[in-house]
């Protein structure tokens, strides 16, 4: 159906302005709001503090492509078919909320990363939105040098007079490679850095960390740039600025995975014109809420709203703090293919609930390794009956291509030997049971699985029935026909592609080895 309005006309001049502002791989709490030691935001820390900061906000995915069309229709990844995987396709009849705001009136426009990696055949342009990149900038090694900000300014000088606009900025940073060095170079000290828990502390890591810091220090000016030019054009208090990123950080155990530091979000939103400043918000929100929010601001009915199960935050945030409902019991996300990481491409499907204080993963294909099987061919050659007639094995730990290639990965491989090492590895790469459950409030680094024991019984099973339950009322095929799920399989990848040994359950279940003939025709001859 078309969008409509819920205003009066003259209502139109008063229609909000939307900024949203997402960064490429960044963790919860990496900000200087939430007192990170070592982390520089003092733009996010603005909008924060103009607005509201969110402590438990979570992504519904852990990974880039999936994360954003999820943001853009407000649906959960496995409501989006292709949509719902990386670097697949994205559906031309999945309603998307830019569009949807350019249809009552709004200027559209991205600049940056917008959905992807993936292709939007059938679609004008990007789902964020006509791209501004013409502006460039010298940069440092690793960083883009699109000048987002100017980028910026040219999508506003476009628009027409007190046209309310909707624009997303999507940073290519934090995601890797970083310049070596270039957060102790730029004076952010690795001694000051907080190492979690899954991770070694040596300085290495503490470097590379240091490294990934100075690549949010990067966005934020960005975005500090932005917030100065619509403040200049009389344009900020009447701005809805949300402030968050697609997925957790590029290093072992976060990004792709559905632990915290991969599902965690840092989120600021500001609206000064409507919501009051200066707030902390401790309930749990989803980045789909969120979407919610920008339809609300925007006063534009969300085609198919029955098919976004987010919750509507505006309420919430302008009400006083004594009159408000805790506005969750839980959130979810979930992830299914993320990389070329395993025989035949497959994918990591996987599912969880975030409840105050518990994380619940439910692993729907525990015989496949998490990061990537451990080792990858070199070299591999097929037949035309699909049979390998030639082939050249790389190096043992060669295929965690789930974790993005960097210097802590590298190091953590070199010193495996080491016990307290191997254990942080294994914790990355290793299998994983089909059931996990985690104490946040003790171990925020996910470290201690609860899952089978008897004094956690009750607790999981009430949150596995609650995920069930959200899972079959959400349309996951994953539950509702699980005969049904290679689906998610036969979607094909769009980026390159790998290849891996037959694993020994596929030789003993060859049943459970999906079809998929998209495959079948990048095999190498």
């Amino acid at each position: 159906m078309v969008s409509t309005f819920w205003h009066s006309p003259d209502a139109h001049a008063k229609r909000p302005n939307i900024l949203v502002a997402v960064s490429d791989d960044q963790s919860y709490p990496h900000a200087s709001a939430y007192g990170d030691p070592a982390a520089r935001t003092p733009n996010f820390d603005r909008v924060a503090k103009s607005g509201v900061l969110f402590t438990n906000a979570f992504t519904p995915a852990p990974g880039c492509s999936p994360m954003r069309a999820a943001f853009l229709t407000g649906r959960e990844i496995w409501q989006n078919r292709e949509a719902g995987t990386h670097a697949s396709y994205f559906p031309a009849d999945l309603p998307v909320y830019p569009a949807q705001l350019k249809a009552a009136g709004y200027h559209v426009g991205m600049t940056g990363k917008g959905w992807g990696p993936g292709k939007a055949v059938g679609w004008p342009h990007n789902p964020a939105g006509e791209a501004y990149s013409k502006r460039k900038m010298k940069s440092p090694a690793g960083i883009s040098s699109n000048d987002y900000a100017a980028n910026f300014q040219d999508f506003l000088q476009a628009r027409d007079a007190d046209q309310p606009f909707c624009f997303w900025y999507g940073a290519t940073e934090p995601h890797r490679g970083f310049g070596a060095g270039l957060g102790q170079e730029n004076g952010i000290a690795p001694d000051q850095v907080t190492v979690p828990g899954f991770l070694p502390d040596n300085s290495v890591v503490r470097n590379d960390l240091a490294d990934y810091l100075y690549e949010i220090e990067w966005f934020d000016t960005h975005l500090g740039r932005m917030l100065d030019a619509l403040q200049e054009a009389g344009e900020l208090e009447n701005t809805l600025v949300i402030v968050t990123s697609d997925n957790g950080m590029s290093f072992p155990r976060a990004k792709a995975n559905l632990y915290e530091y991969g599902i965690h979000m840092p989120l600021a939103i500001a609206w000064p014109t409507k919501i009051p400043a200066e707030q902390t918000v401790d309930d749990l929100v989803s980045l789909i809420d969120v979407t919610q929010l920008i339809f609300e601001a925007a006063e534009v009915s969300p085609e198919q709203a029955e098919q976004m199960p987010g919750v509507k935050l505006l309420t919430t945030l302008t009400a006083q703090a004594a009159q408000r409902e805790p506005l969750r019991r839980a959130v979810f996300s979930g992830r299914e293919r993320h990389s070329s990481s395993r025989f035949r491409t497959l994918g990591y499907p996987c599912r969880c609930l975030r409840s105050e204080r518990y994380l619940y993963i439910r692993n729907f294909a525990p015989e496949r390794y998490p990061a990537g099987a451990p080792q990858k061919y070199a070299q591999a050659r097929f037949d035309d009956a699909g049979k390998l007639v030639e082939s050249r094995l790389g190096p043992q730990d060669g295929g965690y291509h789930d974790i993005d290639a960097c210097p802590t990965l590298s190091w953590m491989i070199e010193h495996k030997d080491q016990p307290d090492v191997g254990r942080l590895l294994d914790a990355a790469t290793g299998l994983r049971p089909a059931e996990e459950l985690y104490d946040i409030t003790r171990d925020p680094a996910c470290m201690n699985n609860l899952a089978g024991q008897p004094q956690s019984a009750s607790v999981q099973s009430e949150l596995s029935q609650q995920l069930t339950d959200y899972l079959q009322r959400t349309g996951d095929v994953r539950v509702t026909r699980p005969a049904e799920a290679d689906v998610w399989e036969t979607y094909p990848r769009v980026s390159g592609l790998r290849w891996f040994p037959e694993p020994q359950w596929a030789k003993e279940h060859p049943e459970k080895v999906p079809q998929q003939p998209w495959l079948e025709e990048r095999r190498p001859h």
